[in-house]
């Protein structure tokens, strides 16, 4: 049991955990093992969101001076939060660990103002991350320059035809 100064204390820490992150993701976790949560947490850990089990009753307190008030409704039965900046890779990790584990249900959540429930934190995991965007349009953008590089070093004769059968065409 907690005393009223720890009470005190893990209000005022998950008020301003559900403050400072970009998303919150609610789980039930009840039916998972301590390894199996231990694994969830190193995944989450690897990738800077944190991954905890709560206390509905003191965590629905802390929501009430949050943004994330609107989500207090899924604290009911063993619950666990997911915090973290980049909401795409948190709802990866849970939403491809819920499928190998049918312990773990996605309740819903909340990524910067807008309300997410299952079916859209679901979506929200097929999105590509920031780096996989990066990488894309590095991509798109080295695609025309390596066209445009391999017929300006091709030799003469190479131009010649190629403007040949554009000329046929």
């Amino acid at each position: 049991m907690m005393n009223k100064d720890q009470k005190k204390q893990y209000i005022n820490d998950m008020t301003t955990q559900f403050d400072k992150s970009e998303a919150v993701i609610v789980t039930h976790y009840q039916g998972l093992t301590v390894s199996q949560l231990d694994d969830l947490r190193k995944r989450m850990r690897e990738h800077g969101i944190i991954f905890k089990i709560t206390k509905n009753r003191i965590t629905k307190l802390a929501l009430e001076k949050t943004k994330c008030k609107e989500i207090s409704k899924l604290f009911t039965g063993p619950t666990a939060v997911a915090l973290s900046e980049d909401a795409i890779t948190s709802a990866k990790i849970l939403t491809k660990f819920s499928k190998e584990n049918e312990n773990l249900k996605i309740l819903g959540g909340i990524m910067g103002k807008d309300i997410l429930d299952v079916a859209g934190v679901q979506n929200v995991a097929t999105l590509p991350t920031l780096d996989e965007a990066r990488a894309k349009i590095v991509g798109i953008l080295r695609s025309p320059a390596q066209k445009i590089a391999s017929i300006l070093l091709a030799p003469a004769s190479k131009i010649a035809i190629l403007a040949l059968e554009k000329s046929k065409k």
